[in-house]
């Protein structure tokens, strides 16, 4: 595809998937509830148990990654260490659900992310998705949204970081300045592809994961954008393919 900027501005926007497309979280945070529920009868402090379930994923990061398998194990494990292995087989069976659940929810688009997509990728960019998670949900998202004949490609990554974002640049054949990334993690989304020499811009969700929070970081100190709506973007787009800031 030639490029539509003549090579100084922006060829490639790359949208996060979860809660910059679709919503995510707030069925996290749901099936959070539930869970703080079920552990009541045991633990009568869900601080202490909101303390938990992130310290354990926190610990299992690395060994199950990201996405709604990893939460749903988190759970279980979390259970069984504050209930002291009494948690029983039916309230297991419970937190399972509450995972499957997760895997099965409808996506659900954000407010104005179809007209969006639609009215840039009518500029001739190039549109792509840079997801983390699980392979086979995250496919599964990305095709019932609707959305996946406007996307040149799909990448969906175990991490969002420097190293991640320079292959799919490289991949994309074209330099970090002609690159604009937008999601709701200021670490996994946008801190990355600034340090590259990316362009970046944070939209931020009603709730963000705990892992995913960076304390003290801002738009005016750290090089990147702020947009209170998504369909803010394309001006944005046309202000720094012009030169903009």
């Amino acid at each position: 595809m030639s490029d539509p900027t003549g090579g100084h501005g922006i060829e490639v926007v790359a949208f996060d998937g979860d809660d910059t497309l679709w919503h995510s979280e707030s069925h996290f945070v749901d099936a959070h509830r539930r869970f703080c529920e079920l552990l009541l009868p045991y633990v009568d402090d869900v601080a202490r148990i909101d303390e938990q379930v992130v310290a354990t994923e926190r610990a299992n990061l690395a060994l199950y990654g990201y996405g709604s398998k990893a939460f749903t194990l988190s759970l279980i494990e979390t259970a069984i260490t504050l209930t002291e292995g009494r948690i029983t087989a039916g309230e297991i069976t419970e937190i399972l659900e509450l995972g499957k659940r997760l895997l099965t929810h409808p996506i659900e688009l954000l407010d104005g992310v179809a007209e969006v997509v639609d009215e840039l990728a009518a500029t001739g960019r190039r549109l792509i998705v840079v997801t983390k998670g699980d392979l086979f949900h995250q496919e599964a998202k990305v095709a019932g949204s609707g959305l996946a004949d406007r996307f040149d490609r799909v990448e969906i990554v175990s991490e969002k970081d420097v190293a991640t974002y320079r292959r799919v640049i490289d991949a994309c054949e074209v330099e970090p300045h002609q690159f604009l990334m937008i999601g709701n993690s200021v670490r996994s989304d946008v801190l990355p592809v600034v340090e590259l020499g990316g362009h970046a811009v944070h939209l931020p969700y009603t709730y963000t994961w705990e892992l995913e929070h960076v304390e003290g970081a801002n738009g005016a100190d750290h090089g990147y954008h702020e947009l209170r709506s998504i369909r803010e973007l394309p001006a944005l787009v046309e202000k720094l393919s012009a030169g903009g800031a």
